[in-house]
């Protein structure tokens, strides 16, 4: 599996990528721009991502525009909605405004709120189909 991970603070992106590389190949990103040439890249080259982490709250451009752009470029390319790449939306921010923007106007397949630990991104990943359910 391929993983991009999006996260403008250093921390974040360190621990985002230290859990997610137990899932696949990571690479990283430090804003919505940077985001999507990567993104991009990716795509043309035929080894695209299968999951993006992606912060909201970015300079340069935040993850809700980097997401509509990135939707935008899947459709240029024909990839149809059930094949679109899964976005874990991530943030600080729980309001109820951020979570509809995130989902419905931009595409995301979750949303996760921060802090973020090992067993709710695990949750995520069993919620995105990447993992079974673990029976306890």
């Amino acid at each position: 599996m391929r993983i991009l991970i999006v996260e403008d603070e250093l921390a974040s992106r360190k621990f985002l990528t230290h859990v997610m590389t137990s899932y696949g190949q990571c690479d990283s990103a430090v804003d919505g721009a940077e985001a999507i040439q990567v993104f991009t890249d990716a795509l043309e080259s035929g080894d695209r991502y299968d999951l993006i982490c992606l912060d909201i709250m970015m300079p340069e451009m935040d993850g809700q525009e980097a997401l509509k752009e990135i939707r935008e470029i899947e459709k240029e390319h024909g990839i149809p909605h059930h094949l679109e790449t899964k976005v874990m939306m991530t943030s600080a921010l729980g309001d109820p405004s951020n979570v509809i923007e995130a989902y419905y106007k931009g595409g995301a397949s979750i949303y996760l709120t921060k802090p973020l630990d090992v067993e709710k991104i695990r949750e995520a990943m069993v919620e995105l189909g990447f993992l079974k359910k673990s029976i306890e």
